[in-house]
């Protein structure tokens, strides 16, 4: 073999740890395994008691459709997309079954756009749009900060000159802001690497380096045996 060849072979067997390759590691290339959808559902719940004990909600929703709402903040576009959701899968749950969950049945699929937005912001889950006031009628760094040093909503209006219902809907999403950070963003951060592929970004690094070894290998004749 040539001084190129040998190289890439030193590479892959420094990496493997074999100079084999074998049959499963050429059809796993580049996939991911698939999460344990059980163990994931029963750490959203636990992280939903979790908040619920520590901070307490401002809903009467149950644990079960804030897990739910959970799970939909990273699939839906908006709240109103998540209520209908909730309605949806309500709706075929019941018609599917004929158990006594007619409570939990009514309370899903009753749920407005409104009510999903404050379970959410329960959950620490604030979308950047949740910080964009409104016709820009004030800064919300500055909502934010006054928030911080604990000055009341009209106080936040009066320094802000804004209308006070406006101020009452932001001032919300900065508390919930400047909580989560107190928490180090511990909850958002589970609830974003628990419902999706964040925990992969830290594997870009490695997949451009076998990339990079994948297309110099192209260069080689493929009846070259490593």
């Amino acid at each position: 073999m040539d001084e190129k060849t040998a190289d890439l072979r030193d590479i892959f067997v420094e990496t493997t740890g074999s100079d084999t390759v074998t049959e499963r590691q050429a059809e796993s290339r580049g996939t991911l395994t698939d999460r344990d959808a059980a163990a994931v559902d029963e750490r959203v719940r636990e992280l939903v008691a979790a908040l619920r004990d520590r901070y307490g909600f401002s809903t009467d929703l149950e644990d079960a459709t804030y897990a739910r709402i959970a799970r939909a903040r990273f699939e839906e576009s908006d709240d109103e997309a998540i209520a209908a959701r909730l309605g949806g899968d309500e709706t075929d749950e019941a018609g599917g079954s004929e158990t006594d969950e007619t409570d939990e049945t009514n309370e899903s699929s009753d749920i407005t756009p409104e009510t999903v937005r404050d379970a959410r912001l329960d959950l620490h889950l604030v979308r950047e749009r949740d910080r964009e006031v409104d016709g820009d009628a004030f800064d919300y760094e500055d909502l934010k900060r006054l928030t911080a040093e604990g000055r009341s909503i009209p106080e936040c209006a009066d320094a802000l000159d804004a209308d006070p219902d406006a101020v009452a809907r932001y001032a919300r999403v900065a508390r919930v802001d400047l909580t989560s950070t107190r928490a180090n963003d511990r909850f958002r951060d589970e609830f974003r690497d628990l419902l999706t592929d964040a925990e992969i970004e830290g594997s870009h690094a490695a997949a451009a380096r076998k990339d990079g070894l994948e297309e110099a290998t192209e260069d080689i004749e493929t009846d070259v045996s490593l």
